[in-house]
């Protein structure tokens, strides 16, 4: 850990422990680590006797599979928080365009004095806050928010740890990208009792029945490109609004890590339709990587970001039409040592 982060580290942790009043907000259509984080980090403030609310701005229910998670009832609607707070904690969000309708609450903070204190691991982080832990090489932002907790002198108990986890064991795609301090990490929330077997099969594992005819609706139209991404090779897949009909947005955004599997391809897409347009949809689009090429340079030449070996954006057009302009940035794109 550099000096640098342990101070911010050390800053945070002071700042949360006198903390009386709280909002702390995931990204949109948050993930374990975002959702995981938060839980977390309230569930410590909430014990010490902090007011707590745990907030994003979409969908409007949270993921079914991480709804276990939140053992203290933080989880608030958007419409349910209060008009400010003095402090506001954005967890594993890099720009406040990704908390969504939330984003304007950084800046009315602030106006009114308050901290905004974003606790993140992308490097794309735009430090938009007052205060700011961030380290691009941090696993997940769980990670971080275990260090915080362990400045703050809070041992986790089993549903702190169990939060922590969850985040480890998605951003680590099951401890594959893991060092040597994050197992450690890990060790320690299983001994404060973690099941890890339940917490990756309820999270990670388990589906309907109706994911296994959508998934192969979708895997039929798959295509591989071996010259493309710079000789890589690229895998592509496109997830249609009627193929995504009959499950939870969970099943979704599992396609990637079945099309990632890919042998052939050191770069992985799936393409996943969120709304008709006139002229073709909006898509979100997931790149992954096998460590050869940074597919977060190649997500922002749509606006879009994340690490170098998982990202995301959002284009409109057809589907050809966005998987042309793939092509093309990930020609671009540069390799990783």
């Amino acid at each position: 850990m550099t000096a640098t982060l342990a101070h911010d580290i050390k800053e945070a942790a002071a700042l949360l422990a006198t903390a009386t009043d709280v909002t702390l907000l995931g990204h949109v259509r948050p993930d374990a680590d975002a959702l995981g984080s938060a839980l977390a980090l309230g569930r410590v403030l909430r014990r010490r006797g902090a007011s707590v609310r745990v907030s994003f701005a979409e969908p409007a229910e949270p993921p079914e599979t991480l709804r276990w998670l939140d053992e203290d009832g933080l989880l608030t609607p958007p419409g349910e928080l209060p008009v400010s707070e003095r402090l506001l904690v954005a967890l594993d969000t890099p720009t406040p365009g990704r908390l969504g309708s939330l984003a304007a609450r950084v800046a009315t903070t602030r106006q009114i004095g308050g901290d905004v204190l974003v606790i993140d691991h992308h490097a794309t982080n735009a430090y938009y806050g007052t205060r700011h832990v961030v380290d691009d090489t941090a696993e997940a932002t769980a990670v971080l928010v275990f260090r915080i907790l362990e400045e703050m002198g809070a041992e986790p108990d089993e549903p702190t740890a169990r939060a922590l986890y969850a985040g480890l064991v998605t951003d680590t795609s099951g401890f594959r990208r893991a060092r040597p301090e994050t197992h450690r990490m890990a060790a320690r929330l299983l001994e404060a009792g973690v099941n890890p077997e339940q917490v990756a099969r309820r999270i990670v594992d388990d589906h309907p029945f109706a994911w296994l005819p959508m998934l192969s609706s979708v895997l039929a139209g798959a295509r591989l490109e071996p010259q493309a991404a710079r000789g890589l090779g690229l895998v592509h897949a496109v997830v249609r609004l009627a193929d995504a009909e009959t499950v939870r947005p969970e099943e979704v955004e599992s396609v990637i890590d079945v099309v990632r599997a890919t042998s052939e391809a050191g770069v992985a897409a799936v393409l996943k339709e969120a709304a008709p347009l006139e002229h073709g949809s909006r898509w979100q689009v997931s790149l992954r990587s096998t460590g050869g090429m940074d597919v977060a340079a190649a997500a922002a030449e749509f606006g879009g970001g994340g690490h170098r070996m998982a990202a995301g954006c959002t284009v409109e057009g057809t589907a050809e039409e966005v998987v042309e302009g793939l092509r093309t940035a990930l020609s671009q794109a540069p390799l990783l040592p």
